[in-house]
């Protein structure tokens, strides 16, 4: 590779990352959250470590340590393990959101028993009833009428009989 093209390549690299940090954090997650996943997003390597994330990231280990633990129990991180190797190393799965919206749909299924329950405690002529109702009935919403997971693969299947570079214009 060229030295310009690797210097395009870092620039978009540290770029990209930023950007994702951005809208990261505008969703109410940390930029440091944001930026590990943005790395591990555009990563070619098959692992990469936390030190490496720490040093490209100009980050402490342990705050790095700290938002990737966050990051694989929100399931967008992996931890894997190479042979004959003690380091960790972390990667992004190749379909990270399908995996989101699978652990979505977890998320508004509790919601949703928990809404159930304060319905039964909740006064039915007082303000907090109608809110929870709400609540309930929205994530029940969603669930029931969006079979978002089964969309997303039937989308992903489609593309990939297609080709990717089919949808990249067109988008969903």
């Amino acid at each position: 590779m060229s030295d310009v093209r690797a210097r395009r390549s870092e620039d978009f690299s540290a770029w990209f990352v930023e950007q994702f940090a951005l809208y990261w954090q505008s969703g109410g997650g940390a930029r440091i959250e944001g930026q590990i996943a943005g790395y591990l997003m555009i990563s070619e390597s098959p692992g990469v470590s936390a030190d490496e994330l720490a040093n490209a990231l100009g980050a402490s280990r342990g705050s790095v340590s700290n938002y990737v633990r966050r990051l694989i129990d929100r399931g967008f991180v992996q931890r894997i393990r190479k042979p004959r190797d003690r380091t960790h190393y972390f990667v992004m799965d190749s379909d990270v959101w399908g995996g989101f919206l699978e652990t979505e749909a977890g998320y508004l299924e509790n919601q949703r028993k928990l809404a159930d329950e304060a319905l039964a405690h909740a006064n039915p002529a007082g303000p907090a009833y109608l809110r929870v109702l709400n609540m309930r009935d929205y994530m029940g919403w969603i669930i029931d009428n969006r079979m978002l997971s089964s969309e997303w693969s039937r989308f992903k299947a489609q593309r990939d009989e297609n080709g990717p570079a089919s949808t990249a214009e067109a988008g969903p």
